[in-house]
């Protein structure tokens, strides 16, 4: 079988960036987007300006503003970024149909087959950012592997606007090296359990038998096994069929008054609606998911007519949030779903958005 050829592709800071190209005098600045600093917003995005100043996304407007009294807060413009995404997908089937979006801001592309650039991933890579730049005026770091999981770690280690390419061979040395918390699927949670394990580096993690693995992690005792060891047999999936279309969020500090989780909630239905739309989808369930301060982890569901919009997925958002301890118990984390998909067109899509 041959080597699998993944690239990973992330924009650089892509919400305040398509800020700062659309407004030069931005540019060099600090800029947030996300809500109101002198309400209950949240940051969306910041710029490296911003970021610099330790801004980083869901962290609250406020506290942004504190950090960064000059910083320049601005409303998300989704429409924009979708068109924008939508002429990056377009750079990447220039070179395979093989691409999986993530976001409107990153995807996975596997090259194996494409005949260009003599078949190097890395030139095809480093073509790709280059006509970003050119058509978009953007910046993209790029990751370079043999699958997924090194392809996106590997994007995230010369940012911005680099290209960082992990050859095959090394694979292995390069994750023996890797703290677990860096290691696909490993949350929070699992983190802590493995370095009570004293598993701190992917070395620590490939010491260990899969039946010792399994014991400790059960059906995700395979997965960890080979990602240690820097396998990943996971496919480039350009148009799987998806059953729900979600964002959740964890924050630095646990919520405790209703008004600011709604607020919270808000962004979340923005990210769900875009991509509801940007995949001509909308949902007759919206799901709120609530982890409390103690890990008790619960959902609230609510059906009725299709929705896609982020109007309508945050009208449904209130009275669920209403049948929770919200207020009562303090929460680290809350998720927006919409599921029970079905397929729209263009007018379809505006007559939702009428009713």
């Amino acid at each position: 079988m041959s080597q699998r050829k993944i690239i990973h592709v992330d924009m650089d800071a892509f919400y305040a960036s398509v800020e700062q190209r659309d407004q030069p005098e931005l540019r060099g600045r600090p800029v947030v987007v996300g809500g109101n600093p002198n309400g209950r917003g949240v940051v969306a995005a910041a710029s490296y300006e911003a970021r610099r100043h330790g801004i980083h996304s869901a962290m609250p407007a406020w506290r942004a503003a504190r950090l960064c009294p000059d910083a320049v807060f601005l409303r998300p413009r989704f429409e924009v970024y979708r068109a924008v995404s939508a002429q990056i997908q377009a750079i990447f089937r220039d070179y395979t149909p093989l691409v999986e979006p993530l976001s409107l801001d990153e995807a996975y592309l596997d090259v194996s087959d494409c005949p260009r650039l003599e078949g190097s991933a890395t030139l095809i890579a480093r073509e790709i950012r280059t006509r970003i730049r050119e058509q978009t005026g953007l910046t993209a770091s790029a990751g370079v592997s043999g699958n997924k999981f090194l392809a996106k770690i590997a994007s995230d280690l010369d940012k911005p606007d680099g290209l960082y390419v992990i050859p095959p061979e090394q694979a292995a040395a390069f994750v023996a090296e890797l703290p677990v918390g860096k290691i696909h699927g490993v949350g929070q949670a699992t983190q802590a359990k493995m370095q009570r394990m004293g598993i701190h580096t992917g070395a620590d993690l490939r010491r260990l038998s899969l039946l010792e693995l399994q014991r400790a992690f059960g059906s995700r005792a395979r997965f960890y096994h080979d990602l240690a060891r820097g396998v990943d047999e996971r496919p480039v999936r350009p148009s799987r069929e998806r059953k729900s279309v979600g964002a959740e969020t964890t924050f630095g500090q646990d919520l405790t008054d209703p008004a600011d989780m709604l607020d919270r909630l808000a962004l979340l239905a923005d990210k769900v609606a875009a991509s509801l739309e940007r995949r001509r989808l909308a949902g007759r369930t919206v799901t709120l998911k609530v982890k409390y301060h103690d890990f008790r982890q619960i959902t609230r569901s609510l059906s009725g007519d299709p929705v896609q919009s982020a109007a309508d997925i945050r009208t449904r958002l209130p009275a669920l949030l209403q049948d929770t301890e919200a207020g009562r118990t303090p929460v680290r984390l809350l998720g927006v779903t919409v599921s029970g998909l079905v397929t729209v067109t263009p007018d379809q899509a505006r007559q939702l958005a009428l009713f």
